[in-house]
């Protein structure tokens, strides 16, 4: 697990689930890496962006929150807390239902729509999501 989520664990809280970004959602600049490595040799740059966006993204649910980090320099971070989340959408294009990635929209009681962007897999984060929630209110 990346460091940001495990830097931010408190007192009994343990990871559920992690979820990673698609390689697939990096591949517009992975293409224009190609293309400008070919034209004016700066492609280079475009594949250091997609790896740092690779490297640098973090998502989890924990047993009390949902925990996404962005960036590598400058810091985006989005923290629910499980009781505040009201709703884990996906949306997918037509490339993330061939390659299963998308972006995830977590709606929260008076918080605004957090969209998570390029996550491999979120049909199975949503699910792993909503039972973990229904098991929590069972019990």
């Amino acid at each position: 697990m990346g460091s940001y989520v495990e830097g931010t664990l408190i007192k009994d809280e343990k990871v559920i689930y992690e979820g990673k970004i698609s390689i697939w959602s990096l591949l517009p600049l992975i293409i224009l890496g190609f293309i400008f490595m070919f034209f004016y040799g700066i492609g280079i740059l475009f594949w250091i962006a997609a790896a740092i966006r690779y490297i640098t993204t973090e998502l989890a649910f924990t047993n009390k929150r949902v925990i996404a980090k962005f960036g590598f320099i400058s810091r985006r971070t989005i923290e629910l807390n499980l009781t505040k989340i009201e709703s884990v959408q996906v949306n997918q294009g037509i490339l993330g239902r061939i390659f299963n990635f998308g972006t995830l929209v977590i709606s929260g009681a008076g918080n605004p729509q957090a969209p998570i962007p390029g996550i491999s897999n979120p049909m199975t984060f949503r699910r792993s999501f909503m039972e973990y929630q229904d098991q929590a209110r069972a019990a």
